[in-house]
């Protein structure tokens, strides 16, 4: 009995050290390439508002854009990345925009795009105007190896943001447009992530002090990646 316990317990822990392997795989497959644009590499190349892309970057399996701001829809760095089997998805009120394999989508969805479980979620302001909630624009929760990514998108701490489920959340952190770096740990604290990723910051506006900030406000809360 003593054996069949103990068998069980190493099997325990082997699952929680696969699971923490996985979290930490799918973090080093994940760039920040700058402000909010994101690419993740795994078995799919998945980009979120590909924006001031450098040239030659991997050609992308699915694009996630969550707005209409120039900063998060950009056609010319979509056009760098696209391929002919390249899926779109993108906020309904703005799908027109593109051609080709458009998925539009609305926030309370959930789609399996191109084989990747995709949960759609709401992005938008509380307290200015320049994302309103009337407009539904969109952030993803996307599950790659195993690993629920929130990508924010454009937006401030919204209610919604108790009942999203992810292991790693990337959160824009540079206030004027978005939430504020005390703003957005308190955003993170209500998501409780494994892994928090500051975003939107170094380019439009905000600089590397909102993402450090950021980090110093999680301190033995949550874990704070700075990826550029």
């Amino acid at each position: 009995m003593k054996l069949f316990i103990s068998i069980i317990v190493i099997l325990a822990n082997l699952s929680i050290l696969t699971a923490k392997e996985e979290k930490m795989n799918i973090l080093d497959k994940i760039s920040v390439i700058v402000h909010s644009s994101v690419r993740i590499d795994g078995e799919k190349i998945i980009y979120f508002d590909p924006y001031k892309l450098p040239e030659n970057m991997p050609k992308a399996d699915i694009i996630f854009i969550t707005h209409e701001h120039r900063d998060h829809m950009s056609p010319e760095d979509v056009a760098k990345i696209a391929k002919d089997s390249t899926v779109i998805v993108i906020s309904k009120t703005v799908a027109h925009s593109f051609k080709g394999h458009v998925i539009a989508v609305s926030p309370g969805e959930e789609k399996m795009i191109a084989g990747i479980p995709v949960r759609i979620v709401p992005a938008y302001n509380t307290n200015k105007k320049f994302h309103t909630k009337d407009r539904g624009w969109v952030g993803y929760i996307v599950t790659v190896d195993n690993t629920k990514v929130y990508f924010a998108g454009d937006t401030d701490r919204i209610p919604e943001m108790k009942t999203f489920k992810a292991d790693i959340a990337l959160l824009p952190v540079s206030g004027t447009y978005v939430m504020t770096a005390d703003e957005a740990a308190q955003a993170a604290l209500d998501i409780n992530p494994k892994i928090a990723i500051p975003i939107h910051y170094g380019t439009v506006v905000g600089t590397k002090e909102d993402a450090q900030k950021f980090a110093d406000l999680l301190k033995g809360k949550i874990e704070v990646v700075i990826k550029h």
